[in-house]
């Protein structure tokens, strides 16, 4: 493995696990710096290939693609955290993986990452493991209204069920633990505002931290992000200060996005970690000296990290299944702000995302009338935002 912190060179291939819209997003940015990629990805077409990279349409877990892509790759990285870790990990033996395995295996367990955060002194929501149902009886007893999560394969808030009261307790834990997999019980968290940070490291030990988004998410999908968040600048450089720490804690390579809450009283609580590019960082695109996307390779690349400076408040928009069909009928009156990002998926379907709108305005204020008047969002939710 080449573990010399020399920069990659232009011309060298990255190999991509996961061929999604966030790889695209890699690709894209990639090419700019010189770079090629190879992308390994069972879907056939994918979004990454559409914007250039190779494609070994093959599962994440296929020996032979896994083999090809260490052999002709300079090094790997994951757009996710949905691929197999023991797959990772026999990729660091024969190929670099700045990233690692070990980041992996925790951000997939939310037991494990809960337990981490812990030992980081990190603030998390109470929780518990739960095996049976009166387990689950004795936990809601202790800690009151729960959220009960799957430990693994939870995404855009699948594999959880909200616990408000007992009679829901025998229903939950067998929507849950049906699948024979593992959960937890945290405490319901009554929180003011969901917040996110993409921090950034190097192998040098380097760390930056892009602008606080402030995040809405409708079931369970994030919608809306505004940046900077609307909160105490103290607030700001906490959260800030929180996702260094966790960078610094799990010696990260690459990009990590850190999602938390704001509490009545203006305390943090870290919910997830994601160690990639992340929804809630697109903004970077159109309004940061240098993209989330651009940072990421700029850190496994061994590259000095970039400015993330931001020129002007933002808005992004997430545009799913059942926006898309509008919003292509609406191009023309899309606000001069605004800047499309589209994936190329070619199943649109309620839910999926599709692609993404950012905005940037000295006032994001001066955004709603325009973005009402298309009818493609919630109004109310652009009303809360706005």
């Amino acid at each position: 493995m080449n573990l010399d912190p020399e920069p990659l060179q232009p011309g060298a291939t990255i190999g991509l696990l996961g061929g999604g819209q966030l790889a695209q997003m890699l690709v894209l940015a990639g090419h700019a710096m010189g770079f090629r990629f190879m992308v390994l990805e069972p879907n056939p077409d994918c979004p990454a290939a559409l914007a250039g990279a190779e494609q070994i349409t093959a599962s994440y877990t296929d020996p032979e693609a896994l083999a090809k892509l260490a052999e002709s790759c300079q090094l790997v990285t994951y757009e996710f955290e949905n691929v197999d870790a023991e797959a990772v990990s026999w990729l660091e033996e024969r190929v670099d993986v700045p990233q690692g395995s070990e980041i992996l295996r925790i951000a997939q367990n939310r037991l494990r990452e809960k337990k981490t955060l812990v030992r980081l002194n990190i603030p998390v929501a109470p929780f518990q493991k739960i095996t049976t149902e009166n387990e689950l009886s004795l936990a809601f007893k202790s800690l009151g209204e729960l959220m009960l999560k799957t430990v693994t394969g939870g995404y855009d808030g699948k594999g959880q069920v909200r616990i408000s009261k007992v009679e829901q307790i025998p229903e939950a834990f067998s929507t849950l633990y049906s699948t024979k997999t593992e959960i937890v019980a945290e405490q319901f968290v009554s929180f003011e505002r969901e917040v996110s940070v993409i921090v950034a490291r190097n192998r040098l030990g380097e760390i930056s931290c892009f602008p606080v988004a402030e995040n809405v998410h409708e079931k369970n999908i994030l919608t809306i992000s505004r940046i900077p968040a609307r909160l105490d600048s103290r607030v700001r450089e906490q959260a800030q200060l929180l996702a260094k720490q966790i960078a610094e804690g799990l010696e990260l390579v690459g990009v990590l996005a850190v999602e938390m809450f704001v509490l009545p009283d203006g305390k943090l609580m870290v919910n997830e970690l994601a160690p990639r590019p992340h929804n809630s960082g697109h903004f970077t695109q159109n309004d940061c000296a240098t993209s989330q996307f651009e940072q990421h390779l700029k850190a496994i690349t061994n590259f000095p990290l970039g400015s993330t400076e931001m020129y002007k408040p933002a808005i992004m928009l997430n545009i799913l299944g059942e926006h898309l069909p509008l919003l292509l009928k609406r191009l023309k009156d899309l606000p001069p702000e605004a800047k499309l990002h589209l994936y190329g998926k070619q199943e649109c379907r309620p839910g999926r995302k599709m692609g993404h709108l950012n905005l940037t305005a000295d006032s994001p204020e001066s955004l709603l009338e325009p973005l009402v008047k298309l009818g493609i969002w919630d109004e109310a939710l652009l009303y809360k935002m706005l």
